[in-house]
């Protein structure tokens, strides 16, 4: 599987000839997401900073939008559904987590998760290898329930998304940096533009990888 950070919660994993975008976005946030080509397009909710599907470069990805099991072009993606706050959706409504299996490496998508994940969605997300986690906090978890989620999934990777950077526009002003999430963990991580992973390649110990956009 390859990794391509596309920005804010949208990334592009490839494996062999297939494909997937997760949560693509447009202007909304303050900057634009590159057309991207995509077989499978998974969002997590219906926010324009998740589900631009204009960015999708080329007709006809298929577009997973919610929980269920699913099997595209031989990719295993099971939606897990979840909350956007910690009210039960009171105040922001649904999430959709995505667990997707691309060959021998299991990712798990957060989406925008508003909370601590419960017993049922560790039992439909167990074995994950790779996690992309919202550390931003305002709409999300931030750093310190981040944190905690880690620890409930035990990864190999994190990749944090979904947190302020320099490009972000006002709407996005509150959000935590990505600094705060990774002084929470413990301040160690490394930095990649692009991440080529197998099942040999993942760590058994927990580690955070920060990915630089491509634009």
């Amino acid at each position: 599987m390859d990794i391509i950070y596309l920005g804010h919660s949208c990334f592009l994993l490839n494996y062999k000839q297939v494909k997937l975008v997760t949560d693509p976005f447009g202007e909304a946030v303050g900057f634009k997401q590159r057309q991207a080509a995509a077989d499978i397009v998974t969002i997590s909710h219906n926010h324009r900073d998740h589900s631009d599907l204009s960015r999708i470069k080329g007709g006809g990805p298929r577009v997973i939008n919610g929980p269920g099991e699913y099997e595209v072009s031989g990719v295993s993606i099971i939606g897990v559904a979840a909350w956007h706050d910690d009210k039960n959706g009171e105040n922001r409504g649904k999430n959709t987590i995505y667990v997707i299996d691309m060959g021998d490496v299991r990712l798990c998508h957060l989406g925008d998760l508003g909370h601590k994940l419960t017993d049922k969605q560790l039992d439909l997300i167990d074995g994950v290898d790779v996690l992309l986690i919202p550390v931003g906090g305002e709409v999300t978890i931030g750093p310190a329930e981040a944190s905690d989620v880690v620890k409930q999934v035990s990864p190999g990777l994190v990749i944090p998304m979904h947190y302020k950077t320099r490009e972000h526009g006002n709407a996005f002003a509150k959000f935590f940096g990505v600094k705060e999430f990774l002084d929470e963990v413990g301040g160690s991580f490394k930095k990649a533009s692009k991440i080529k992973l197998t099942k040999t390649d993942v760590p058994e110990e927990t580690e955070f990888v920060v990915m630089e956009r491509k634009s």
